[in-house]
């Protein structure tokens, strides 16, 4: 965290992070930690996903995914209302009642005894997880515009790249020892403490004069105005694109090392692996993103992503391609991923200034929504190959170009200043 330190001297910055009473490393951990919550409510399930299967039960193996999915429908679908209610009551106290639901939701799942009744209690757990989720990523949009943000966020996802490293080790861990249902015990540990640091340490960062009234009128103009901004709209089309990538993975991934490649036990290493290599393309950007800009990163990174897809797709069909060659190739689009998810996520709410708690929810609600649903059906087409998963990226990435063609009118590369600052939320299409 050195370099942060040092780069922390910008008077913009300072003043970003000071807006909640944090210097700008307490306010990166700290942001970190709380959208980390949602992750490990994921990655340390993988281990657990076939031991989940066979305690109730479920006949498909391919079902045991839903564990997954259902958390991210959950996810998905709740982050419209709390846009809307961050705007009108702030970010602090939606903060803290996501966390609460979502510890509470947590300890419940432990104690599930069916797996419909476990399904419903993550949909649940995935509502508590929305509201962490629109709530840190609108304090951060609060805090920080434009390219400070896209660095800001880097830096955010190197921090939050330590829980995919981590947490299937951890869960694997609580599998050798104990049971699954030990793994929500220990998501509701963390979701306890997550909530008390909340609680004592992050002050408000939406001034009363800054917020929305909560009506009916006042929730439809601030999605009008998000779903006819063209930058905004295009961007979350391709950011539903890349939810469903990497929804896509997350439901195969235990499948494709344990079925195809007979390395079900050397899982949580392999995902640590490829998250670290998310961790390094998100420090990259954070790096780079200041004198390259958003649009020339992300542009680059989508195109080069279709085409190892593509070249992925085409040896699967062949056969089954060796494990390191795969293995590399997942690694590439998983970094690739990376830059294109920040920075996608930094344009699309560029536009939008104080609405960015609406804009937040709905480009959240239609992501995760849409990209679950997609990345679910992929997974749902395993088949002992990686025909789907490769060919759903390469038709995934392909998508995306088409999207942001369209958000950009035809150009890509173009430098962010030419468009950024003549943008505000009166931008429409």
């Amino acid at each position: 965290m050195t370099s942060i330190t040092e780069n922390s001297a910008s008077s913009n910055e300072v003043s970003g992070a000071a807006r909640i009473s944090m210097g700008l490393v307490e306010f990166i951990v700290t942001i970190a930690l709380m959208t980390a919550s949602v992750a490990i409510a994921i990655d340390s399930m993988l281990p657990a996903l076939q031991s989940i299967g066979q305690s109730f039960d479920v006949a498909n193996a391919n079902d045991a995914q839903l564990v997954i999915g259902i958390f991210l429908l959950g996810f998905g679908f709740s982050q419209i209302f709390f846009g809307s209610l961050s705007d009108a009551f702030g970010r602090r106290i939606v903060l803290l009642g996501g966390l609460a639901f979502f510890t509470l939701s947590t300890f419940a799942a432990s104690q599930a005894t069916s797996f419909e009744a476990l399904l419903v209690l993550r949909f649940v757990q995935g509502i508590g997880a929305a509201a962490i989720r629109i709530t840190t990523m609108a304090i951060v949009r609060d805090c920080f515009g434009g390219r400070e943000m896209a660095r800001v966020m880097s830096y955010v996802m190197i921090v939050f790249m330590i829980v995919p490293i981590v947490a299937p080790s951890l869960g694997q861990l609580v599998i050798v020892y104990a049971n699954w249902h030990w793994i929500f015990i220990l998501i509701g540990a963390i979701g306890t403490v997550l909530f008390l640091w909340a609680l004592t340490r992050m002050k408000e960062s939406l001034a009363e004069e800054e917020r929305l009234p909560l009506s009916v009128g006042a929730v439809l103009s601030g999605f009008r105005t998000v779903l006819t901004n063209r930058i905004t709209c295009g961007y979350m089309i391709g950011l539903t694109l890349f939810s469903a990538v990497i929804c896509a993975y997350i439901v195969s991934v235990q499948q494709i090392f344990g079925e195809i490649y007979g390395l079900g036990d050397w899982l949580p290493i392999a995902f640590a692996g490829t998250a670290g290599g998310i961790a390094v393309a998100n420090f990259a950007n954070g790096f780079f993103v200041r004198s390259f800009g958003m649009r020339r990163i992300s542009h680059a990174a989508m195109i080069v992503f279709t085409l190892l897809a593509a070249v992925g797709y085409a040896m699967s069909l062949v056969g089954t391609p060796a494990f390191a060659v795969s293995y590399l190739l997942f690694s590439a689009l998983l970094m690739l991923f990376a830059l294109i998810a920040t920075n996608f996520t930094a344009i699309s709410l560029e536009p939008m200034g104080h609405l960015a708690g609406t804009a937040t929810a709905i480009t959240g609600f239609v992501s995760t929504t849409g990209g679950t649903l997609l990345g679910a059906a992929v997974g749902q087409l395993f088949n002992g190959t990686l025909q789907p998963l490769f060919g759903g990226f390469a038709l995934f990435g392909l998508f995306t170009i088409l999207a942001t063609l369209w958000a950009e009118e035809g150009k890509l590369f173009t430098h962010p200043g030419d468009k950024d600052a003549a943008l505000d939320p009166g931008g429409h299409m």
